[in-house]
């Protein structure tokens, strides 16, 4: 039997999966339409079928991280500890397990694309900011309910500790890719381990601990 044709989600998908790969590892301004075009295997014309410009294909790009990412996190094992804390602790944890591979590998795509076209292309710095917040976001109530569990006060708030989650791996993403590799990210995601037990270092976190020595 022939080969079944090749719908037009099959080539918008290899598209994306070939945008994401190739943008992660050269960045956006050095990875060109028809080097996207060769990896996913299709012609320029069946790209500009799919997305009428490079800037759409990095808006969309960004969008499809965001939900292949969405999905590996939701369902990723720091979800399972009953207590809050347990578990922001455990999401660090699980972000320093994904610390595998070349550098490409590990640091992230609307990471790369932002640092690059923030003021050149306004719609794919949106779709970034969109991915990086809206991941942050799922770490609110988690933040939220640690803070009620254990009465952790001052002025600052569940948003900005997550930004800040964010803020601290983007930032040792850079670093990596200037040369210091993973390990100056484990050591940031460690640092920020620290920082978050200290912030939480309440009588009542202090007695559970001691209640599971």
């Amino acid at each position: 039997m022939p080969p079944a044709p090749e719908t037009a989600a099959d080539g918008r998908s290899r598209l994306l999966a070939a945008a994401t790969h190739l943008i992660r590892d050269r960045g956006f301004a050095a990875t060109s339409v028809e080097a996207i075009c060769r990896e996913a295997g299709v012609t320029k014309g069946a790209f500009f079928h799919h997305f009428p410009s490079k800037d759409a294909l990095g808006v969309a790009a960004a969008d499809h991280w965001a939900a292949m990412t969405g999905q590996l996190f939701a369902t990723a094992p720091y979800h399972a500890p009953e207590d809050p804390l347990d578990r922001v602790l455990a999401y660090l944890a699980f972000r320093r397990a994904l610390l595998t591979g070349a550098i490409h590998e590990f640091t992230c795509l609307v990471g790369t694309m932002v640092q690059e076209v923030h003021t050149s292309s306004p719609e794919i710095r949106e779709a970034c900011a969109r991915s990086i917040t809206g991941h942050a976001a799922t770490l609110e109530a988690d933040i939220d309910a640690a803070r009620q569990r254990y009465g952790v006060g001052g002025d600052w708030t569940a948003a900005s500790l997550a930004l800040h989650t964010q803020a601290v791996l983007q930032g040792a993403f850079i670093l990596a890719k200037a040369g210091q590799g993973a390990r100056i990210v484990a050591d940031s995601l460690d640092h920020l381990t620290r920082y978050i037990e200290q912030l939480f270092d309440t009588p009542e976190r202090r007695a559970k601990a001691a209640s599971q020595t």
